[in-house]
């Protein structure tokens, strides 16, 4: 096979039916990284087009989350507690209006890309069941360009941080951990993968949203083989994709 072979892109046909058509995307960033503790500090979802560009409604959450934000948080995304108290908007109409504009989305039938899902959207349910807010039905489809990447390009060496992910697609991350910037970046990734690796890939994205449940689950359980065997035996995986059990 030619060089030129090897990175032809598919014709259009050939592709994933959500690679040449509007997606959504969706990223939080938050006080930490636990499922239960952590509170939402700023978010973003807003729809693209084939080509990466921002055409919907670019809708940016910034609230207050109600307690402290540690330094080890701020020095990620930049938000400090004091910032996030005097302009941040009540973190339950935030929430609110986050499963509002995520519950539309998947209502009209619309892929939503998160990258690491699970964390996500595991901390959003949290955050619903705390305020008593309606979950949406179905988390369907959401596409999670991590665990595809993890599939179809397993042995790749090097970390699979979002930043990183994305200079080895091609796509431009200015701004890593502002929660625009990476959630469009991540649906910029999902599109590569899925150019790149179509013919590995499932042709509809309710399809790929399946695939990703048992990926997802097959690559959490072979990391924690993994661990056991590096010599953590007692190290245990929480398994659950696109979110983590609460309880």
């Amino acid at each position: 096979m030619t060089k030129e072979e090897l990175f032809e892109i598919p014709s259009v046909e050939s592709l994933p039916d959500w690679v040449n058509a509007p997606i959504a995307v969706f990223d939080l960033e938050t006080t930490g990284l636990d499922h239960r503790s952590s509170r939402i500090v700023t978010a973003c979802a807003a729809l693209i087009d084939s080509e990466g560009r921002v055409i919907g409604p670019n809708r940016e959450w910034l609230a207050n989350p109600g307690i402290d934000i540690p330094v080890e948080a701020s020095s990620v995304h930049g938000i400090t507690t004091q910032f996030a108290k005097e302009n941040g908007a009540d973190l339950e109409e935030v929430v609110r209006e986050i499963l509002e504009t995520l519950g539309g989305y998947f209502k009209d039938g619309i892929p939503v890309v998160a990258y690491n899902a699970p964390y996500d959207f595991t901390i959003l349910r949290n955050h619903s069941q705390i305020f008593g807010l309606p979950w949406p039905q179905e988390l369907v489809p959401i596409i999670d360009p991590l665990v595809i990447d993890k599939k179809v390009d397993r042995y790749r060496s090097g970390k699979r941080r979002l930043e990183i992910v994305a200079v080895h697609y091609g796509v431009p991350l200015d701004d890593a951990h502002n929660a625009t910037a990476d959630a469009v970046a991540a649906g910029r990734i999902a599109q590569a993968i899925g150019k790149k690796f179509a013919a590995a890939l499932p042709p509809t994205a309710l399809e790929l949203h399946q695939a990703q449940i048992s990926w997802a689950k097959e690559l959490d359980e072979s990391f924690a083989d993994f661990m056991r065997k590096s010599g953590k035996t007692d190290f245990v995986t929480q398994l659950g994709w696109p979110e983590k059990p609460l309880n």
